[in-house]
């Protein structure tokens, strides 16, 4: 039986929210080599821990992200094999912490961080406004990881905080639906209510 990372299982790993189901990838394998880059939704056949890495390889938003500019000068772009390190010891201090398999926690941290309701902007006749819409399961789960990984970089940025321990703590509180700790579900929650106010 193969394991993430040789260490953790992946037959057990619960998918509860079946939305999502066909959208979150949990095959032991972690590194696609971008083979599938251009190939259109096959991002969905990816594994969720690679595609979590991918995100966190970012050259910075260069725009205000929590308060503060999040630049990290391309420090971390293409830097694969240090981003896999990264999740690695932050599982560790998952499973450490709460002595649960850290591929479900991630799993339901992406449940919980998923919008169900987006919005977006509408011209008509030179008039541009806002509309509420239902949002994809596929964008759901973007949307959820996109904001995990940018909440750990966020809180670790230009602090003595480790990314990994950041992640771990982002990974947690957001699995955990901890609405005071959690970035994603802010994030979450913030997307919510402006739909909500579009419709």
């Amino acid at each position: 039986m193969e394991k993430l990372f040789n260490k953790y299982d992946v037959d057990n790993v619960v998918i509860e929210d079946l939305s999502l189901a066909d959208y979150i990838s949990i095959n032991p394998t972690i590194h696609s080599h971008g083979r599938h880059a251009k190939k259109q939704f096959y991002k969905t056949k990816i594994n969720v821990v690679e595609r979590l890495v991918n995100k966190l390889m970012r050259g910075g938003t260069g725009k205000k992200v929590g308060g503060k500019i999040i630049r990290t000068h391309g420090g971390l772009q293409g830097k694969k094999t240090k981003m896999l390190k990264v999740v690695e010891d932050a599982f560790d201090i998952i499973n450490k912490r709460t002595g649960k398999n850290p591929i479900q926690l991630l799993v339901q941290a992406i449940a919980n961080a998923a919008p169900r309701e987006d919005f977006t902007r509408v011209s008509m006749g030179g008039v541009s406004y806002q509309m509420a819409v239902d949002i994809s399961a596929q964008r759901r789960v973007d949307v959820a990881i996109r904001n995990i990984a940018m909440a750990s970089l966020i809180s670790s940025f230009n602090k003595r905080k480790k990314l990994s321990v950041s992640l771990a703590e982002e990974i947690i509180s957001t699995a955990e639906g901890n609405t005071q700790k959690s970035y994603a579900i802010k994030k979450r929650d913030e997307i919510e209510r402006m739909a909500r106010a579009a419709r």
